[in-house]
């Protein structure tokens, strides 16, 4: 008798995945089907808790259980790269999770320690800046590849054990997260000018600076944009000096 051996594939992936409602094979011992399975989810549990040391110290051990085999059996993953698990973990808590008992911060403060770990692993490199900020204004810049602007409904920097936010306070958080020269990544809460600062420069491979600052003055119909483009300047300079932004061209005309 001819062996279908994609079905028996798709039998025993079925049951390691979830054993509560998908039979075990016939052909393999219990134990060594257990022992598979269990060898399959540690897998994915430390990965998980290494990547998401925060939420991991949220949620009890039957909730961080539950939270991980909800995962493992509903979500189909499109990678089999374990580095890049913690994005399918993110797809699935935006997509198929479904459970009233969760944090309502859950998904956004995923994002943020998704975000750590990926800026640390990212392959692109950035190096210190060297140029001369006195005259910025007038030259070209762009945003560090290392550097994400990032608009949270909480403050996700700020959750842990001792607080729990129920309900997203009036103002949005607004975050930087970066990876400097040393290979440090680190967050700066910024004002939401700074954050549509950043979108335009994002927005562009390179941009002059004065126009940046031109526009977020006229966005924000200021009775003194001056005002507005001098503080604009002074944090560009600052961004500059912690690698978020860089310089593209010193005194390159437009």
């Amino acid at each position: 008798m001819k062996i279908d051996f994609k079905a028996k594939q798709l039998e025993f992936a079925a049951y390691i995945r979830d054993p509560e409602n998908n039979p075990p094979p016939s052909d393999v011992q219990p134990q060594r089907m257990a022992m598979y399975r269990e060898l399959f989810f540690n897998n994915i549990d430390s990965f998980l808790s290494a990547n998401f040391p925060v939420l991991r110290t949220l949620l009890n051990d039957r909730q961080w259980f539950e939270l991980g085999q909800d995962f493992f059996a509903k979500h189909v993953s499109r990678t089999p790269h374990f580095s890049e698990i913690p994005e399918e973990f993110l797809d699935y808590l935006q997509n198929e999770r479904d459970s009233s008992e969760d944090f309502p911060f859950m998904l956004e403060l995923a994002h943020y320690e998704w975000v750590e770990m990926a800026l640390s692993i990212a392959k692109e490199t950035v190096s210190a800046n060297y140029h001369n900020l006195d005259d910025l204004q007038s030259q070209r810049i762009r945003l560090s590849p290392l550097a994400w602007p990032l608009a949270y409904q909480y403050p996700v920097q700020k959750i842990s054990p001792a607080f729990l936010p129920e309900t997203p306070p009036e103002l949005a958080t607004f975050l930087v997260v970066y990876r400097n020269p040393d290979d440090e990544v680190n967050f700066i809460e910024i004002t939401p000018i700074t954050y549509r600062l950043l979108q335009i420069i994002q927005e562009h491979e390179e941009v002059l600076a004065a126009d940046c600052l031109k526009q977020v003055a006229e966005e924000s119909n200021h009775p003194n944009p001056e005002m507005i483009m001098a503080g604009g300047l002074q944090i560009l300079k600052e961004l500059a000096e912690k690698t978020v932004i860089a310089v593209v061209d010193l005194g390159r005309p437009e």
